[in-house]
């Protein structure tokens, strides 16, 4: 059984920063590829980065591209997200999804079968 588990977050200023972390259990991040979503309330969800181990390859959504950075380690099997720079439009529910030897140029939603439960990042002064 898949399971992602995501933590990290909070109420955090603007302009600061804050890291977010995925476990994923019953999956190997060699394998899986991790993406992370977010949805802001009224919002659709969009994709903010991608992490494919198998590919060696990251990927952006254009509105935190140079601000957020995706890393994985392999051995603790975990990826993490650091969020700089953080503006109050990056409010949201930020979710860990998987999915198996999926390309991080695929970076729909639609595509991603394993989801984490999400975790709120509010960014306010």
């Amino acid at each position: 059984q898949v399971q992602l588990v995501e933590s990290g977050g909070g109420v955090v200023q603007p302009g600061t920063s804050t890291k977010l972390s995925c476990v994923p259990f019953g999956i190997s991040l060699e394998n899986y590829t991790i993406a992370w979503f977010r949805q802001a309330p009224g919002r659709e969800r969009e994709v903010v980065s991608c992490i494919s181990l198998l590919e060696r390859r990251t990927a952006y959504g254009d509105s935190v591209k140079g601000r957020f950075t995706v890393s994985g380690d392999a051995v603790k099997n975990t990826v993490h997200l650091q969020l700089n720079n953080l503006k109050p439009e990056d409010t949201a529910v930020y979710y860990c999804a998987s999915e198996p030897a999926l390309s991080c140029w695929v970076l729909g939603a639609q595509y991603y079968r394993f989801w984490g439960h999400g975790i709120q990042v509010t960014v306010s002064s």
